[in-house]
């Protein structure tokens, strides 16, 4: 087991006061290392992955690396392989433990090296509490049979909203594109990808977060018997709304909170589910800044929401915490992970959020610098949050 490095303050936790510690999962490397997903395991301990290679869709060499941390310790295991599609980038991973404690990986491979083809991946284990590896039982495909209501869903949001007046110029050759290829059988099944983790609700339901760089919008893959069988939910259009995350309010509601990967303003986007992730309103802009990239949203044990984001709208050199009281109407409290020049060679990106058991919130996210990259996990409680200092 390889020494971690402490990369932060630590601020020593006794009952109510605030704790941040931070590790490197493995040391800095020149690899590409990127888009990683924790969770806690039910002894305890940690799991985490990433994607790891010498670039992304690309580059063929790219595979599912992880990683675990066991209860009570300080370091990180030793890297391990957790998924590799041969001759295909495999990417985007995301961890999930269901009901009956199985553990799921989901991912991505990406054929011909386009987005648009990727092939939405999942793998099972219930044989990985007492190895450090974890043992997979079973292995398959996703596919999503979007129908003719996809299609008439993204031709009438984008009839009723590109009018808006600072959206027309760039809304209206691009809604003609998306609408366009909304009628194609074949480019509705491929293409979907995973980024965020998916929610439990109290029916039993699953919702899988997806989007697709192909229509650059997103959707929500829907499980009502644990993953057996998928579903797609109705899209989330919009200006460019892809990775979503999913946070419910106490009235039942979903919010995807989302990227913005379309015009300016730069800004993250918002969609509501009042059908359990049925269907989806028109993404609109929060005023949250965001570069267009990716960004978690948590409800913690006691009904407070939190947002891992870079809130700018053009650089991935910050990280910030916000805190929200009021299911994010507001959010109130802002905390940085770190924050740094625009020119320094520095970003933090692509954060993965849980909040485990002893209600310590774990964050992993990549870390680059002029040295290389490497995975990041901090932890942290709600009065880091909130302490000025």
């Amino acid at each position: 087991m390889r020494k971690i490095f402490l990369l932060s303050f630590f601020i020593a936790v006794i009952n109510g006061k605030p704790l941040f510690k931070e590790y490197s999962i493995f040391p800095i490397q020149n690899k590409h290392v990127h888009g990683s997903s924790i969770i806690e395991l039910p002894n305890g301990d940690l799991l985490s992955c990433w994607f790891h290679g010498s670039g992304e869709r690309k580059a063929n060499d790219v595979q599912i690396k992880g990683s675990r941390l066991k209860k009570g310790s300080n370091e990180w295991g030793d890297v391990f392989d957790m998924a590799d599609t041969p001759s295909l980038p495999d990417c985007n991973p995301v961890l999930w433990i269901d009901k009956n404690d199985k553990l799921w990986l989901f991912w991505i491979a990406v054929r011909a090296n386009q987005w648009e083809n990727s092939m939405l991946r999942y793998r099972t284990s219930i044989n990985y509490l007492n190895k450090e590896i974890p043992t997979w039982n079973w292995q398959d495909n996703i596919i999503l049979q979007p129908g003719e209501k996809f299609r008439e869903t993204i031709e009438l949001a984008f009839e009723q909203y590109v009018d808006e007046p600072m959206w027309a110029e760039y809304a209206l050759p691009y809604s003609k594109l998306i609408i366009e290829a909304s009628k194609d059988p074949e480019k509705r099944q491929k293409g979907w990808m995973t980024r965020i983790h998916p929610i439990s609700l109290k029916s039993g339901r699953v919702l899988l977060p997806l989007y697709s760089d192909g229509y650059n919008i997103s959707i929500v893959a829907i499980s009502d018997d644990n993953g057996k069988h998928w579903k797609a939910s109705n899209p989330i259009v919009g200006l460019g709304p892809i990775q979503p995350s999913l946070v419910q309010k106490q009235n039942g509601h979903i919010v995807a909170y989302m990227r913005d990967s379309g015009d300016d303003p730069k800004r993250i986007l918002k969609s509501v589910s009042k059908d359990n992730g049925e269907t989806w309103s028109f993404a609109i802009d929060t005023k949250i800044p965001n570069p267009s990239s990716s960004i978690e949203v948590l409800q913690l044990k006691n009904g407070n929401w939190i947002m891992a984001c870079n809130d700018t709208e053009s650089s991935r050199s910050q990280m910030a915490i916000l805190l929200s009281f009021n299911e994010g109407k507001s959010w109130e409290v802002k905390k940085y992970i770190g924050k740094y020049e625009y020119n320094s060679g520095i970003t933090l990106a692509y954060p993965s959020l849980i909040q485990s058991s002893d209600r310590l919130i774990h964050l992993t996210y990549s870390l680059k610098d002029k040295k290389g990259k490497t995975i990041q996990h901090a932890v942290f409680n709600e009065d880091w949050i909130k302490n000025n200092k």
